[in-house]
Formats: structure tokens, C-alpha cells, sequence
């Protein structure tokens, strides 16, 4: 007599959407994965690494930096001046997702983060090279770009987020 797939061991029984489940793999009766608590992450035990955390932390700083200058920019100028604080908010998106992600400990944010303060460096300098009252601005920005590079790639930051290093 066949056993249905409740009556069957976990390890064993089939996938909800088609075949059996892999060796080593525990599912529950109705084929599902068993659900994790909200704390369990999938990656390395524990909490993220405080180079992680402050990564998280400048990348999340610019990007709400970016979200006042968008705002500041519907109030500041005509027409044109709404269509660019729109694109300008759309733009602290991209700090402000790989805050989100540097935070999790995901490896897709660091990308985002890295573009972010390769784009600053440039802005930071314009900024220096200005008007006397822009330069203390400049110099912050370069300092937060700079010390978001050394963050995100510093090897505890790339551990942490399963990153391979390779070995020459």
C-alpha cells in the first residue's frame, strides 16, 4: 500500500511544486521548507561586523543627504527645478537601498554603495575647489566618501557579506 505524502518521513517527502526533496533537505509534510524565525539570517552566525554596520551607516547618511537636496529643490527654482528634485529623489534610492542592504548584510549592497562614494568624490572636489563657504561641505563629503571606500572593502566588511577574496 502507498503511503500519501503527510505519512511520509520529511527528508522524503515530495516538493509542493514537483519531485522529491533533495537529500539532506528537510521538508515538512506538505513538501514546504519549514518556516525560519525572523532572527535566523542565512548567513554567518551572528551579528553583522561594526565596519558592516558603519558602511550601512555613511551609505544611509548620504542618502538621506541627496533626499533634503531633492526636497530643497522643489521649493528653490521654477518649473524644471520639480522634474529635478524628482530625479534627484530617485536618486537617494540608491544609497538609501544599499543602507538598507549593508544593514541585512546582503550581498547586492555593495555595489550600490561603492558607486555612491565613487560618485562623491567627484562632487566632494568640485565642492573644495568653490566658493570659500562650500569647502567645509566638500571636505565632509570627501571624508564620508572616502571612509565608506575603506569600509566596504576592508576584508571583514567582504567576509561578512560572503564576498571571495582571491589569493595571488
Amino acid at each position: 500500500m502507498s503511503q500519501s505524502p503527510e505519512r511520509r518521513p520529511p527528508s522524503t517527502a515530495p516538493a509542493a511544486r514537483g519531485g522529491p526533496a533533495r537529500p539532506g533537505k528537510t521538508r515538512t509534510a506538505a513538501g514546504r521548507a519549514p518556516e525560519r524565525a525572523p532572527e535566523q539570517a542565512v548567513g554567518p552566525a551572528g551579528p553583522p561586523p561594526l565596519r558592516l554596520l558603519l558602511a550601512a551607516g555613511v551609505a544611509g547618511l548620504e542618502g538621506l543627504a541627496v533626499a533634503v537636496w531633492g526636497v530643497t529643490m522643489f521649493f528653490t527654482g521654477g518649473a524644471n527645478a520639480v522634474l529635478a528634485g524628482l530625479l534627484v529623489l530617485v536618486m537617494a534610492a540608491l544609497p538609501l537601498g544599499a543602507a538598507y542592504g549593508l544593514r541585512r548584510a546582503r550581498r547586492w549592497s555593495r555595489g550600490p554603495a561603492l558607486i555612491m562614494q565613487l560618485l562623491a568624490l567627484p562632487v566632494a572636489w568640485t565642492m573644495i575647489k568653490s566658493e570659500a563657504w562650500v569647502v567645509p561641505a566638500g571636505v565632509g563629503v570627501a571624508a564620508l566618501a572616502l571612509g565608506g571606500l575603506f569600509l566596504l572593502v576592508h576584508p571583514a566588511t567582504t567576509d561578512a557579506l560572503g564576498i571571495n577574496r582571491r589569493t595571488a
